[in-house]
């Protein structure tokens, strides 16, 4: 099924309406071809998704009427994802699987080893890009929230935003063993807030992760193999995916073991 973003004053609760306006009605219109009494499903980006039927469509808006309230997709926890800008359009592709998988934001950063450098014109229309790939990533998926993509931060600033989350971790190939990652995936429960931090190309300097230790992320191995930069969140973000969704977590063997009842 089809799914569209308006701001929330287009939703008319009260009348059982919403209104679309501006590009999508060209794609409703002329892409897809879509008539009056098709089902869609429109939401605001953030909290609220509603199951429509198209009645009108003109040339400049769509009215569609309320039939219920969606499903709700989220995952019950905030996972920010803290990623070192990569070279390339790597970024997203990152930006797109994250946002498949739940991510609700993502914060792009420079470290001591970020190879891009963007001037203040480059990243704004970068940034702009960024997130009109994460708002069709998020209806492709069926999101109800459309994650934010914000400016690129540099480390200290990327450290301060995530000062005030309740579970940190940073994946570091010099990390042993998978008991800190079991702990600290272990830790995640409906209603936490959740920080990722991954580096670039070539990975964080020594310094930068005893920097990040000192604020409470946590170094944690992925496994025997050294992951790509486009590999080490997304891996993150599958196992927070399904230790949310199904109640458990792998253990320091490798073994699912029962952890939060189902969300």
């Amino acid at each position: 099924m089809y799914h569209f973003y308006v701001e929330q004053e287009q939703i008319d609760s009260g009348a059982a309406a919403v209104v679309i306006v501006g590009p999508d009605v060209n794609h409703i219109r002329n892409v897809l071809r879509m008539k009056p009494g098709e089902e869609i499903l429109v939401g605001n980006g953030a909290d609220k998704d509603y199951l429509c039927r198209i009645e009108q469509i003109a040339p400049t808006q769509v009215t569609a009427r309320i039939l219920s309230r969606a499903e709700n997709t989220e995952l019950p926890a905030k996972i920010y994802l803290f990623q070192g800008l990569p070279k390339s359009d790597k970024m997203e592709l990152i930006i797109q699987k994250a946002v498949e998988l739940g991510v609700y934001q993502v914060i792009p950063v420079n470290t001591s080893r970020t190879v891009v450098k963007l001037d203040a014109k480059k990243e704004e229309a970068r940034v702009r890009r960024w997130n009109a790939i994460a708002e069709s990533a998020a209806k492709q998926s069926g999101r109800v929230l459309v994650p934010e993509v914000t400016p690129v931060m540099n480390f200290d600033k990327a450290l301060a935003y995530a000062a005030d989350l309740a579970v940190k971790m940073i994946p570091y190939e010099n990390a042993r063993g998978m008991e800190a990652a079991a702990q600290a995936v272990g830790l995640v429960r409906p209603g936490t807030s959740v920080g990722v931090l991954i580096g670039p190309e070539g990975g964080f300097e020594k310094a930068e992760v005893d920097e990040a230790c000192s604020v409470g992320f946590t170094p944690v191995s992925l496994g025997r193999r050294i992951l790509r930069t486009e590999t080490a969140g997304l891996a993150v973000l599958s196992i927070l995916m399904y230790h949310l969704e199904t109640g458990s977590v792998p253990d320091a063997a490798g073994c699912a073991t029962p952890g939060l009842e189902k969300a």
